[in-house]
């Protein structure tokens, strides 16, 4: 029995690395090419191809619960059911609900090739702005990907499943931001009149740009039962994906003495009330970094602490609301600490020998942040997610 050594490769692949923003146009150029010797003269050909954009959550079935038929989540299901009542179903084989769609595309039909030809097309699709991100939490999972199905005549529908990462950035329909710039440019006569228009990613990072670079700091006193124990400063409340929170901690003013910090990098994601498993249930929190500090006798101290690239900035959705916030824990001595004397002559030495035991208290405070996205090409350099993927049919 010969082997049937004839077949169609086609490969997809994103153009522009594999981090978007919701709003943004995704284009993905798919090629086909017939893969047969070139002494064959029979042409292959497939039926259709055709992509599509499509979202899928995954829950934890011991953490949240689907809302009961009626509720806007399961309208939005059975609208996603009917959309993909099809024989393209680009999210077959895949785990959770499909919560997103966009409406298939068909790049070609009765696409017939020789052996050796090659035939491209681009596949563009815009990710509408009210699309969750890509999330990966403990409770819910959000994953994108780009399905191209293609089928021979007479033969099953093969898939070609291409990854994406897609950022959220809330507030780019405010275009207020603009007006100042317009209406420089109208007094200007030297100008042209007619402008080009500022792509979404241009507006976007405009507003990134906007709210993380306003340094208003703030100064919060840290204080437990005994007395003032630090005085915190973080020099601005927003940052982006990648950025360094920086801030300052002075114990010059404090009444009780710290022996030991840490500052911890902590996301909360909560699970809706309505969609929760169990009425007590509780917050889940996850660490993205830690600094961590003895001060004792230290009249000023720093920490810094980056945001990583591959998290997911705060956001909500009708099933989880993520949240960030920066865990503090402050070691306090209940007893008095003399301090290190320090000779006037410095020709003198002088040794400081700490207690060998001290009773300590443990304060927790906790200040939250917002953790904004970045530009989606700095996340892309940084992403190991695949931008390109192939298959035979």
């Amino acid at each position: 029995m010969q082997l049937q050594r004839d077949y169609v490769s086609i490969e997809a692949e994103l153009n522009r690395g594999s981090v978007y923003l919701a709003g943004e146009t995704v284009e993905c150029t798919v090629k086909f090419k017939c893969q047969a010797p070139s002494t064959s003269r029979q042409v292959q050909s497939l039926a259709w191809v055709s992509a599509q954009i499509h979202c899928q959550c995954h829950i934890s079935e011991s953490k949240v619960q689907l809302p009961v038929s009626g509720h806007r989540l399961s309208t939005e299901y059975e609208n996603i059911r009917d959309l993909n009542n099809t024989d393209f179903i680009p999210s077959r084989g895949e785990k959770g609900e499909c919560v997103f769609s966009t409406q298939p595309k068909i790049l070609c039909c009765d696409l017939r090739l020789l052996p050796g030809q090659c035939k491209t097309f681009m596949y563009k699709e815009t990710i509408p702005k009210e699309a969750p991100p890509s999330y990966r939490g403990q409770a819910v999972k959000y994953s994108y990907k780009i399905t191209i199905g293609a089928q021979r005549i007479g033969c099953p529908i093969k898939l070609l499943r291409v990854p994406l990462r897609v950022l959220v950035l809330y507030g780019l329909g405010d275009v207020s931001m603009s007006h100042e710039d317009d209406e420089l440019e109208s007094s200007n006569p030297f100008l042209a009149q007619s402008k080009p228009q500022n792509s979404l990613l241009d507006l976007a990072m405009q507003v990134l740009m906007t709210v993380t670079s306003k340094k208003s700091p703030n100064t919060y006193n840290i204080t437990n039962t005994e007395g003032v124990v630090a005085r915190f400063c973080l020099f601005k409340p927003a940052f982006k994906l990648g950025e360094d929170i920086i801030g300052t901690i002075d114990f010059s003013q404090s009444t009780v003495p710290c022996l030991q910090y840490s500052v911890v990098l902590q996301s909360e994601e909560q699970v809706s009330e309505e969609c929760r498993r169990r009425p007590d249930q509780t917050p889940a929190f996850s660490s993205h970094g830690k600094h961590q500090e003895f001060c004792l006798h230290m009249k000023k101290s720093h920490m810094i602490l980056p945001i990583p690239l591959h998290v997911t900035p705060s956001f909500i959705t009708d099933i989880v609301c993520l949240k960030w916030r920066l865990h503090f824990q402050f070691m306090t001595s209940k007893e008095p600490i003399h301090d290190h004397v320090i000779p006037a002559d410095q020709s003198e030495s002088a040794v400081w020998q700490g207690p060998e035991s001290l009773p300590v208290d443990t304060l927790v405070w906790n200040l939250p942040i917002k953790i904004l996205p970045t530009n989606p090409l700095q996340a892309a350099c940084a992403s190991i997610m695949r931008t390109n993927s192939a298959m035979k049919c």
